[in-house]
């Protein structure tokens, strides 16, 4: 007996397949760029210590008492010919200055300074930082935060492979968060992972847009040159990803992606702490360039219409067209697990199962709603 199909299953069935199709290009375009780098990486030989630059690492910290005692020895003991850590008090009001003080009569290598009381700055971060970059001594420059601990001892070395071109200005690293056993934690490795999948990807396809401070490098030539800051200063955060959006492009900008270039850093463990986070990051998108809101927009939106023609075909279908919705949504299934745990998996992060459904769905409703309610929210966004 021959299938049958309405117009409205041949529109339905065909809606579905051209957005599946663009969901496919976009995880095998983007999101496998971690397994493509890895794999070439093996045929290039390494910068030899000799040739490696002099870097300064520089870390902003408001009252990181613990996470300072916790993690920056990991900092302090890298194994790197000449560097040097920057660390900038940010009005701390606990005991981060008297650590660092019992840190600095320890090693030459610790720098601290402060960020002055009562400095009148929307974004106090960015001061802190523009502090810690005029006092850096080298001319290559490593961030990241107070509460990250570097994979290993060859942190340093990893990120400043990415400088083997010397077009390179802006290195783009990967930051992980510790895993917990709770469901916000999963969500939260699930979330990190795929957006580092997509700047890291992107940034490798010549469309870099955003970095991350835990784990971002570039030259101080580079930040003097686009001077700084400047034209951002109106947003309380974006030290990060609006300065890789201005400044980076298809040629000044690469990515390390191995296991030993990671940083871990400390998560959220309340879901008001999350969406705060999550909103102070989506409160700047709007500064970014176009292109960039257009190649960012385009897989929510596909993500959407799939699942909306998903139920529509279920609601309004044939039998068949049920059948053959199904079988789409199943191997796009199959195409997410496999893509987004190799890429884990490469990076030594959490492998996810068939919760990744929910988080499809679920993530995009949050920033939709945090982005739908910042134009109506007043009052200060916290780095």
């Amino acid at each position: 007996m021959p299938i049958a199909f309405s117009y409205i299953d041949y529109g339905l069935l065909g809606a579905l397949l051209l957005v599946t199709l663009y969901q496919c290009y976009f995880y095998l375009r983007y999101l496998t760029a971690v397994s493509r780098w890895q794999r070439k990486q093996k045929c290039k030989q390494p910068i030899a210590d000799e040739n490696l630059p002099k870097v300064s690492v520089i870390v902003c910290a408001r009252n990181e008492q613990k996470n300072v005692q916790d993690y920056l020895h990991s900092l302090l003991n890298q194994d790197y010919p000449c560097y040097e850590v920057i660390v900038v008090n940010d009005g701390s009001e606990d005991d981060t200055q008297i650590v660092l003080e019992r840190y600095a009569q320890q090693t030459k290598r610790l720098y601290h300074t402060f960020v002055p009381h009562g400095a009148r700055v929307i974004s106090s971060k960015k001061l802190a930082l523009t502090i810690g970059v005029k006092a850096a001594n080298y001319d290559y420059l490593l961030l990241t935060d107070a509460d990250c601990r570097p994979q290993s001892r060859n942190w340093i070395r990893e990120m400043m492979q990415g400088f083997a071109d010397e077009r390179t200005e802006l290195v783009l690293g990967y930051g992980a968060y510790f895993e917990k056993s709770s469901w916000l934690n999963s969500l939260i490795c699930y979330d990190t992972l795929f957006i580092g999948l997509q700047y890291l990807g992107m940034a490798a396809a010549g469309h870099p847009y955003m970095g991350v401070g835990r784990n971002l490098a570039y030259k101080k030539e580079t930040f003097f040159r686009n001077n700084g800051f400047r034209g951002m200063l109106q947003e309380k955060a974006g030290d990060d990803d609006l300065f890789v959006n201005k400044v980076a492009n298809r040629q000044n900008t690469a990515i390390v992606c191995s296991h030993d270039s990671i940083t871990w850093s400390v998560p959220n463990t309340t879901w008001k702490e999350w969406l705060c986070q999550k909103r102070r990051h989506l409160s700047v998108s709007h500064n970014y360039k176009f292109i960039s809101k257009l190649r960012l927009g385009m897989e929510p939106l596909t993500r959407g219409l799939f699942y909306g023609f998903i139920i529509a075909a279920c609601v309004w279908g044939s039998s068949w067209t049920i059948l053959f919705a199904c079988l789409i949504a199943w191997l796009r299934l199959i195409m997410q697990l496999c893509v987004l745990n190799i890429s884990a998996y490469r990076l030594g992060g959490r492998l996810f199962g068939i919760e990744i459904v929910a988080y499809d769905i679920i993530l995009p409703l949050i920033s939709f709603w945090i982005l739908f309610t910042q134009r109506f929210r007043k009052g200060p966004i916290y780095w």
